[in-house]
């Protein structure tokens, strides 16, 4: 029996995200898994803070939810939906889809201890890791994030860090 989880997509979301989902390719081997239970799974991911190896049996393998999490990544999937979703709330609260204005800010994170480009020292913070910093608009709504290593200073970054 297959559970429904808080973090599952509504009939309604998913009509309205789907077209912005890749669609199968006609070539290769055909999906065994839905992209609605990939982004389920994700989703639960997420939300829970869970490994992905600890994906209950109600989702698909997590090696496929994970190779689908990366490839949407790197396509620019994520950013189309948070994009959409973004524009459809705005125009949900009167404002213009397009903000006008927005607000960045930035944090130094500790990470673990595996080193490379991605960790730094941040000077000021006194933080080993990673600094992310966010730009959203007036309404508190993500227009852009960037990770980045923590000794790479707001000057280097400029004043619009995405």
């Amino acid at each position: 029996m297959i559970k429904s989880y808080s973090t599952d997509l509504t009939n309604t979301e998913w009509e309205y995200l789907e077209p912005l989902v890749e669609a199968p390719n006609e070539r290769g081997r055909p999906k065994t898994h839905s992209s609605r239970e990939i982004l389920n799974a994700i989703f639960y991911v997420l939300k829970s803070g869970c490994a992905w190896r600890l994906l209950t049996r109600d989702f698909p393998p997590w090696e496929s939810v994970y190779w689908w999490f990366g490839r949407w990544r790197i396509d620019g999937t994520f950013e189309r939906l948070n994009a959409t979703v973004r524009e459809r709330l705005r125009v949900r609260l009167r404002r213009n889809p397009q903000p006008s204005a927005g607000v960045v800010d930035s944090q130094s994170a500790k990470t673990t201890g595996v080193g490379g480009e991605a960790r730094g020292y941040d000077g000021g913070k006194m933080v080993r890791g990673r600094k992310r910093q966010l730009l959203v608009d007036t309404e508190g709504l993500v227009l852009k994030v960037k990770v980045h290593s923590a000794k790479v200073s707001p000057t280097k970054t400029g004043s619009n860090c995405c």
